[in-house]
């Protein structure tokens, strides 16, 4: 099962303790995967998620059970009054998700509805597709109450409403009530933020290594110009020196090379020295 596919499993099973939560969840699964008339409660059986946890909550707020995911005129027209749906509006009365706990409750019926989320392991991108925009709207301002920035975007005739901050996405799992997805996604986090950080320092430890073996076979090179067309004897004896310790010990690092000097010169000091040589061979080039 996909990622998206474990996050609306988890949901199947959460539920509002208080009657009024879980009306707002029933209306989010009714209202919002349609843009039509609803002129009867019916849940579209290639969507088993969703007929599953309507089913459910029907059950539980009316006493009723479904045949064939549809329910008889009288009973639809009793949801509907109870979910203060009118017919030809695509939003879920304002009313009915008042209170906090019924947003949290209608997001988590938006989610199973209209939502989805790709595989973090690739990047973090979390949308609902709404019927129109005021569908998108509604939710876009439902988000913005637990501080979460809903981004809207026109994507052929839909108007998507996607998350791609993970933090904003963790968070949204939380208000949601998909604690074990929660946790799934934060272990995935802290692996992808450990791989990129291993990446960032082997990285920097190669063009740091790639800077040095540049940096040595400058010095060689420079020393060795000298060596042929200045020679060894007209240096002074820290150049002189440091010049055949180089030659010596080419693979060696400053700190190294400072170890073979007598007495002993710091990183700084040999690197001072080893610039004198460059600057004298560049004169002699030029």
């Amino acid at each position: 099962m996909s990622f998206s596919g474990d996050i609306k499993d988890e949901l199947i099973r959460a539920e509002g303790a208080a009657r009024h939560c879980r009306i707002a969840e029933l209306a989010a699964l009714i209202v919002y995967p349609h843009s039509e008339k609803n002129l009867r409660v019916e849940f579209q059986a290639d969507v088993p998620l969703v007929a599953q946890k309507g089913k459910i909550l029907i059950e539980q707020l009316f006493n009723v059970c479904a045949k064939d995911n549809a329910y008889a005129d009288d009973v639809s027209q009793k949801i509907f009054q109870t979910i203060k749906h009118t017919d030809g509006v695509s939003t879920v009365n304002p009313l009915v998700i008042k209170s906090l706990c019924c947003k949290r409750c209608f997001l988590r019926g938006a989610f199973l509805s209209i939502g989805s989320m790709s595989n973090p392991e690739k990047g973090y991108h979390l949308e609902f597709v709404c019927s129109d925009e005021q569908q998108a709207q509604q939710l876009v301002d439902v988000l913005a109450v637990f501080d979460i920035a809903g981004k809207l975007v026109l994507r052929k005739h839909y108007y998507v409403v996607y998350i791609k901050e993970s933090e904003e996405i963790v968070e949204l799992l939380n208000v949601m009530g998909a604690h074990v997805s929660l946790m799934n996604l934060e272990n995935l986090r802290i692996l992808k933020d450990m791989r990129n950080s291993i990446n960032r320092r082997v990285n920097c430890e190669a063009a740091n290594i790639t800077k040095t073996v540049n940096a040595a076979t400058k010095q060689i090179e420079d020393i060795q110009y000298i060596k042929v067309h200045y020679g060894f004897d007209r240096l002074s004896d820290n150049l002189r020196e440091i010049a055949e310790v180089r030659l010596e010990h080419q693979d060696a690092t400053l700190k190294e090379l400072g170890e073979f000097l007598e007495p002993r010169v710091g990183k700084s000091g040999v690197n001072h020295r080893l610039r004198k040589l460059s600057e004298l061979a560049e004169k002699l080039r030029g």
